[in-house]
């Protein structure tokens, strides 16, 4: 049994993070912070937490987390990079669900976030906590990056066919839908109910910040060849999930579908969280809501000379953010790594 904090509780993320934690057979739940809620309740924020847990939201403080043998931050970008620094010269665990320690290169890091990185040092010591991908490094890692929720979806469609060279690095379109808490949990005009509903759009078409997060980490899956990602993000009227649809084009079209198929099924036929659909089914969101699991399909709609579509759903809140931080501290504490985290998809 360890004991475990979360630094930032009230959002969306930081709920699930809590209710994940509180349901883990090898966790305790020690300290949750929140300044703009200090001293209330957990339950008072979350009636759902009513009888589970007696905590109430403390200060973000060394002292506060001191406890814990490993700190989640489900904080805003430009916090955990200031605080986790003294965590870890203390020997304590720490994966960050933020952005501050995905991009390794510092410069490109600050013209993304536009603000300084004032910890770089650990920049470069942080381990990304994609596990499909990152298993063995994680589980030596000190401080792990959790990966955003876009790039999770976009990478686990791209991620065999990269490795394998068997596509053009550089002709990658993803075009991504996302749930509004994507958003977060904010008093926001934009996420309104009459702003959302019965609406679909594009957004931060002039470049989003994630695609310099997909980009670093298809190069290290590709020999460090840049490859030429086109990420077109949508808000689509629902409260979670989302579905990447990824183009790309084969090296080689000697290679049949079928045979690409293949390749995705045995890619993935021994990771616990990722489902390779039948051919001619496709993924949908609702089967992956509430769940850490990811669901991919592949197709050629435009016939054998066309580009194959890859398509990969999963839940954004949780595959895109908690769930896969549980499933990096499972990894990272040798525990078997479904532990917690074994719940099916709710319907309808």
């Amino acid at each position: 049994m360890i004991n475990v904090a979360v630094v930032g509780g009230t959002g969306y993320t930081g709920y699930e993070l809590i209710r994940l934690v509180l349901a883990h057979p090898q966790t305790s739940l020690v300290a949750v912070t929140s300044r703009a809620e200090l001293g209330i309740p957990l339950s008072t924020i979350f009636p759902a937490l009513l009888n589970q847990t007696s905590l109430c939201f403390a200060e973000p403080t060394p002292k506060t987390l001191e406890k814990a043998d490993i700190v989640f931050f489900a904080t805003p970008h430009g916090i955990a990079m200031k605080q986790a620094p003294e965590l870890l010269a203390n020997g304590q665990r720490v994966i960050d669900l933020s952005a501050d320690f995905r991009i390794q290169n510092a410069p490109l890091w600050e013209q993304t976030y536009n603000m300084p990185h004032t910890s770089v040092d650990w920049l470069q010591k942080a381990v990304y906590g994609l596990p499909e991908h990152r298993r063995e490094a994680i589980a030596k890692a000190q401080l792990v990056a959790n990966p955003g929720c876009y790039p999770t979806a976009v990478q686990l469609a791209l991620l065999p066919f990269i490795i394998k060279k068997l596509v053009n690095p550089q002709h990658i379109i993803a075009d991504v839908k996302s749930g509004i808490s994507g958003a977060g949990r904010q008093a926001n005009i934009g996420l309104l109910y009459c702003e959302v509903n019965e609406n679909v759009h594009a957004y931060k078409l002039d470049g989003h910040r994630h695609a310099a997060e997909i980009s670093q980490e298809l190069s290290l899956m590709n020999s460090n060849i840049m490859p030429h990602l086109t990420f077109v993000p949508h808000l689509m009227p629902m409260s979670r999930g989302i579905l990447a649809t990824v183009y790309i084009n084969p090296i080689e079209y000697a290679l049949s579908l079928a045979n690409m198929h293949k390749e995705l099924v045995n890619f993935y036929k021994d990771e616990p969280f990722v489902a390779v659909l039948p051919a001619g089914q496709s993924p949908k969101t609702r089967d992956v809501r509430g769940t850490n699991f990811c669901q991919l399909s592949i197709s050629q709609p435009a016939g054998e000379k066309g580009p194959w579509v890859v398509v990969s759903a999963i839940d954004n809140l949780l595959k895109g953010a908690a769930s896969q931080a549980i499933q990096n501290m499972n990894v990272m504490f040798g525990w078997k790594e479904t532990q917690g985290l074994e719940h099916l998809a709710v319907l309808p």
